[in-house]
């Protein structure tokens, strides 16, 4: 385990939070593992209020607006977007470990709201990776990716819970 070497954080930044207590307790405990080995944060932003009285584009701006009041100066931030990089998960390792070793701070990975991400949004993104072409809830987004990246945080560690 390389924990103690790394100064690099990840973040699961969201619009909304995880009501469906079946996917927040899986999320929670793919969260709890992760901890052991790198310091993990998975942060909610509240939805938009009134969100049926306003245009798609306002949402998507409004959700823009929360999601970069969220984000810190040196963040390296990444979109989980359908148009994105695909990984297999021994793929999406080898990114991983080349982020920690590259991004000095926080690796900030960010779901949009159930519209996608506004310009601005897009206009500060580092890289858009893909999960699937697939659509998703974005409770599932959350537990997909969570246990993806406690996936491959056994991978680089060499630990027998992927198979190939």
């Amino acid at each position: 385990m390389f924990r103690d070497n790394i100064s690099m954080k990840i973040a699961l930044l969201s619009i909304g939070k995880t009501d469906n207590r079946l996917f927040k307790e899986i999320i929670d405990e793919y969260v709890k593992r992760l901890n052991y080995y790198i310091p993990f944060e998975d942060i909610y932003i509240p939805d938009i209020k009134n969100r049926k009285s306003i245009s798609e584009v306002e949402q998507k701006n409004l959700e823009g607006d929360k999601l970069i009041k969220a984000l810190e100066l040196t963040d390296y931030i990444v979109l989980l977007d359908d148009k994105g990089k695909k990984f297999n998960s021994s793929g999406f390792a080898n990114y991983i470990e080349k982020k920690m070793h590259t991004v000095p701070k926080r690796l900030v990975f960010i779901i949009g709201g159930p519209y996608g991400f506004s310009k601005s949004v897009y206009n500060i993104a580092n890289e858009k990776i893909s999960l699937s072409e697939m659509t998703f809830t974005h409770q599932m987004v959350r537990m997909i990716f969570t246990e993806q990246l406690y996936r491959v945080m056994t991978i680089i560690n060499n630990e027998p819970y992927h198979h190939e």
